[in-house]
């Protein structure tokens, strides 16, 4: 039986080069893909990641080859993005504390949570969160990608995240201990030196949020604590670090190399890697 693996994107805009480089990668090994996205709105590519003139500024050149931008563009054309899974179908939401008969709810929530991440989870080999500034917005303090991301590291199942949306795994937390799943972790991200000082932009909203809102390599420091480590590797042209569980990767040029070692790691029992 060939593996399934369960992709995650934004639905304010997602990476060109950063969904097809795993999804390559999976289409190649055989491996089936399924998407999702946090309302099952049909997921679009930030235009820019489409545009082989557009220069990315921190880099001052362009990270898009024509070739890419084609690819990209035809993947984002495609029916394979329409009717994503919903996040917000799938997986309930945690009641507030303010609420009437709370106690009860709480619990109807756990027995909910257990019952829809255990399907996914049986359902899926692996977790794939597609980067872009997209994830800024619905994905990294999602509280329902939480918990599957918390459903996934529990059995012991692989997760690969990039870019931007490597901040889901930094916040995503048991509720009681409320400790980063990544402590103790080596990691890579969206570096401090990559990081637009204007210009973030998202699709569908007409509004320049300017530099990200926050710096995602000093929250990643901080959540992998003093024993882990956030690898930014400024200067090499990719970085992409395994610490199983999961596969972490920096930005465009490394969503190939990582996807191929997503694929190694279900293949070859890869467990470290990068650093």
């Amino acid at each position: 039986m060939s593996k399934r693996v369960l992709v995650v994107l934004s639905e304010y805009g997602y990476w060109g080069e950063e969904l097809v480089g795993p999804v390559a990668e999976l289409d190649r090994a055989g491996y089936e893909t399924t998407f999702a996205t946090p309302t099952g709105a049909r997921p679009q590519a930030l235009p820019p990641s489409l545009d082989p003139n557009y220069v990315d500024p921190p880099l001052g050149r362009s990270v898009t080859t024509p070739a890419m931008a084609r690819r990209a563009d035809e993947l984002d054309r495609s029916p394979r993005l329409e009717n994503p899974l919903s996040l917000a179908e799938l997986i309930p939401l945690r009641p507030y504390f303010s609420a009437v008969n709370h106690l009860r709810l709480l619990e109807e929530y756990h027995r909910k949570l257990e019952e829809a991440t255990a399907d996914l989870v049986d359902g899926f080999d692996a977790l794939v969160i597609v980067g872009g500034s997209g994830p800024i917005v619905d994905l990294a303090n999602n509280e329902r990608l939480h918990e599957l991301v918390l459903a996934f590291v529990a059995a012991d199942k692989p997760i690969l995240a990039e870019c931007y949306g490597v901040a889901v795994l930094a916040f995503a937390r048991d509720w009681e201990l409320r400790r980063s799943i990544l402590w103790g972790k080596h990691v890579t991200g969206h570096p401090k030196e990559y990081d637009y000082q204007d210009g973030t932009g998202f699709v569908g909203v007409d509004f320049n949020m300017g530099p990200p809102p926050y710096p995602l390599e000093y929250i990643l420091r901080d959540a992998t604590g003093p024993d882990g480590g956030f690898h930014g590797n400024v200067g090499k042209e990719t970085s992409v670090v395994v610490d199983y569980p999961f596969i972490t990767a920096r930005s465009t040029p490394d969503s190939v190399p990582a996807g191929r070692k997503l694929v190694e790691v279900l293949e070859q029992d890869l467990r470290r890697y990068g650093w």
